[in-house]
Formats: C-alpha cells, sequence, structure tokens
C-alpha cells in the first residue's frame, strides 16, 4: 500500500474509533444511576475488581489521569460515602482507597444499568466479530501504552 492509503486507513480507523468512544460514552452515562459519572463507575468497578486498597498515584496511573483528576475523582466518590481513603498502614504517608458497602452496591447498579446496553451492542454487531476484533483493539491499545 502506498503512504496515501495507509494515511487513509488510519484517518479512518481513529475516525471511526473516536466516534464510537463518544457514542458508547453518552450512551452508558445516559443508563448510569443519577449522580453517577462514567469516571466514578469506571473506578468503583476497578476498586471492586480489584479485592485489595489501591493508591490515589496507582489509581491515576491506571487511569491515565492526572494525580489532581484522581484526587477529584476520589473525592467526589468519598463524599457520596462509595469509598473510604485511610491511612496505608506501612507508610503514613501515603493514602489507600477502598471501596465501601455502598460503593458496591452503586457500582453493581450502575452495573445492571449498562450491562442491557452493552451485551445489545455485542449481540447485534455478533458475538463472533466482537472476538474477531478484540485482538486489533488491544494491540492498538498496547501501542498507546508503550508511548507512556
Amino acid at each position: 500500500m502506498t503512504d496515501s492509503t495507509n494515511d487513509s486507513l488510519s484517518v479512518a480507523l481513529f475516525s471511526e474509533m473516536f466516534m464510537a468512544d463518544q457514542l458508547a460514552r453518552t450512551a452508558l452515562s445516559k443508563a448510569l444511576p443519577k449522580g453517577m459519572e462514567l469516571n466514578h463507575f469506571s473506578v468503583l468497578n476497578h476498586l471492586a475488581r480489584a479485592g485489595e486498597p489501591r493508591s490515589p498515584a496507582q489509581l491515576a496511573k491506571n487511569f491515565h489521569v492526572t494525580r489532581g483528576a484522581m484526587t477529584n475523582t476520589l473525592n467526589k466518590l468519598e463524599w457520596a460515602g462509595h469509598i473510604h481513603v485511610h491511612p496505608d498502614w506501612d507508610d503514613a504517608r501515603r493514602k489507600q482507597v477502598t471501596i465501601s458497602p455502598a460503593g458496591r452496591k452503586a457500582r453493581d447498579a450502575a452495573l445492571a444499568a449498562i450491562t442491557p446496553i452493552i451485551a445489545d451492542v455485542v449481540s447485534q454487531i455478533g458475538p463472533d466479530k466482537v472476538r474477531e476484533v478484540l485482538p486489533v483493539l488491544r494491540k492498538v491499545r498496547a501501542r498507546f501504552d508503550q508511548q507512556d
């Protein structure tokens, strides 16, 4: 392929990815329980799946956001009673974040609200086609992850 063809393919790929991302975020945000934002759900889901405390710095790194942005998200989640922020018992200068029982309930409610939307998309596209595209999307993500 020529450079021009590769450039057009690259632009088409990323245009579709960006538009799909925007549309998915909009649809999922509308479905989330009142007051919950997509980044709140993402942090709660991460903490629920991790099963162990995380530091704010670890969370910021995992989500590729600044520490300030993560602090803002954590403050909102703590105010809502969805997380506990406490000293790291090994190093009192650091903090640890854990999901609270109320946070688990909020995460479960959010998951119940968005799962039908996601499942419908996979159903409409077809599970086999989704399985085919996943390795490509993972390679794209890994390529950008290497640039950090």
